[in-house]
């Protein structure tokens, strides 16, 4: 694949880490690797975003690019119109996406919450965005109690849009699972109609990027370049 869209079944669930890992991992294999964040929210002029933890973590021979940054921890439409400033539109995320896929190998599009947050008045998405480049989706959800019906949904989204799943990730396996999260693991591949590709441990994104690169393998499965089974 060239474009791979990464969206998550909620907010603050560890697709930056994903990115992060998948990234490291294409570079391992020797391929160039962009990373596009379409909207940044909640951080201002300056200061470090998710595309620089990216960078951080996989490597800063890494392409980064921010299309738009709001300064309000808000959905990206929400944040442009109260700060003033024009929203991203999905034919923008397609274009930029376009541009660089023509120079790397390939191009990680990290989006905002979950796939159908809106990005402009018009509604527009994530996923729109994924149906205008023909790109698979990496679906990002937590382990615990309630996941299996955010991943159904997200699920039930793509395939109501021609949208392919790429299988999921688990963006952050507790040290000590719980119950739930444990009966998840089997579950969560039922719940998405799609593969468990990957369980990213808790607390990967403080490591400094050497360990992150060396342990990233362990993370993820074949289907992402890495080494991971159930």
């Amino acid at each position: 694949m060239t474009v791979l869209i990464v969206s998550g079944t909620g907010t603050e669930i560890g697709k930056t880490v994903v990115t992060a890992a998948v990234a490291a991992l294409a570079r391992a294999a020797g391929r160039s690797v962009a990373v596009l964040k379409p909207a940044q929210t909640g951080v201002a002029p300056g200061e470090d975003g998710d595309v620089a933890e990216v960078r951080r973590l996989a490597g800063d021979d890494i392409t980064g690019t921010e299309l738009a940054r709001f300064p309000e921890p808000l959905a990206p439409d929400t944040a442009a119109r109260r700060a003033g400033l024009t929203p991203v539109r999905p034919a923008d995320v397609a274009e930029a996406a376009e541009k660089l896929a023509a120079e790397h190998d390939l191009v990680l599009v990290e989006g905002a919450g979950g796939l159908l947050v809106r990005y402009d008045d018009e509604g527009g998405t994530l996923a729109d965005a994924a149906r205008l480049l023909g790109a698979p989706v990496l679906v990002v959800a937590p382990a615990g109690l309630g996941t299996l019906n955010m991943t159904a949904l997200t699920a039930e989204a793509l395939e109501a849009r021609g949208l392919a799943c790429a299988g999921v990730v688990v963006g952050s396996w507790p040290a000590e699972p719980d119950l739930a999260s444990r009966c998840n693991l089997a579950d969560l591949p039922k719940a998405a109609g799609s593969p468990l590709v990957g369980l990213v441990p808790e607390g990967a994104g403080r490591l400094s990027g050497p360990d992150f690169r060396a342990a990233a393998p362990s993370w993820l499965g074949p289907e992402l370049g890495g080494d991971w089974s159930l």
